[in-house]
């Protein structure tokens, strides 16, 4: 399966993962000590939904484009704010022409004492990120193999942040490679915070990555899937998942608002589901 970003961008996954990356950042942010966010596939970091990629697919319509001026509940714009006011703005004018990746959203919600490590293998993309973020102090673009960050890049010195894993799946072997990994990133820095995003298929693949990374002992998992596509009428991309690691102890109240009303907004087909569930669980950790 490739699932190369251009042609995904603000898709009904990308809200997903980035809805919940935003919580996450804006939760490190009770402590005044800075933190690091470390994004191991970051992608060119901005993506132009005029682009030919981008408009091939028009993916965006029916993911960030159902929601961006939705009137949802109160608790729910309360929690999608910070993730919807950084895409608003890198569009000033009002008018939906670009998308932020992971790196650029974390970049705008960062405070000045955070940090970003921007970590992209591929030699366009790599360019581009660096050209995005060029004399910010804030971040450090690396272009390198992302799995090899897992190692070379945590701990961070701050001591505090997360984990961002989110690769193409162009290849196969992902999943082993995101259990693999992170049982190596996690043994060098267990108090971190590690969110592992992947797309949802087949669900028997998916159960094995979630029996798989059972195995790995590691005491706080939990996991959010969205289903927004009915399997028996698409044979590609149905839905997308989120494991996270050492979620912050009011991340699973704050999905139990955020889950549904996302799913019935970003539905495709009336068997549009969600799951929210602890693969492994202790009582949530502050950091």
């Amino acid at each position: 399966m490739n699932y190369r970003h251009i042609y995904h961008a603000g898709n009904f996954a990308d809200v997903l993962k980035h809805s919940i990356l935003a919580r996450i950042i804006l939760y490190l942010q009770r402590k005044d000590r800075g933190f690091r966010v470390i994004d191991t596939h970051a992608g060119p970091g901005l993506y132009d939904l005029g682009s030919d990629q981008a408009g091939k697919t028009g993916e965006w319509r029916s993911g960030v484009g159902r929601i961006l001026d939705f009137a949802f509940d109160e608790p729910t714009t309360g929690l999608l704010s910070p993730y919807l006011s950084a895409i608003r703005a890198c569009n000033p004018d009002g008018e939906m022409k670009w998308y932020p990746g992971s790196p650029k959203l974390a970049r705008l919600l960062l405070r000045r004492q955070d940090r970003l490590s921007a970590v992209e293998l591929h030699p366009h993309d790599a360019k581009e990120l660096t050209r995005l973020f060029d004399g910010d102090f804030q971040v450090r673009v690396t272009q390198l193999d992302g799995w090899l960050a897992l190692g070379s890049h945590v701990p961070p010195k701050e001591k505090r942040g997360l984990v961002l894993v989110d690769p193409p799946f162009e290849k196969p072997g992902e999943f082993d490679r995101m259990v693999d990994g992170l049982a190596r990133a996690h043994r060098r820095w267990p108090s971190g915070i590690y969110c592992l995003w992947y797309p949802i298929k087949q669900n028997a693949e998916i159960d094995v990555f979630h029996n798989k990374l059972k195995t790995l002992d590691i005491p706080k998992i939990l996991c959010a899937n969205m289903r927004v596509c009915d399997p028996k009428d698409r044979t590609g991309l149905v839905g997308s998942g989120l494991v996270v690691v050492n979620p912050p102890y009011v991340l699973e109240e704050e999905l139990e608002v955020l889950l549904p009303a996302l799913t019935q907004r970003l539905a495709q087909s009336d068997t549009a589901s969600y799951e929210l569930f602890w693969i492994a669980s202790e009582a949530a950790m502050e950091f």
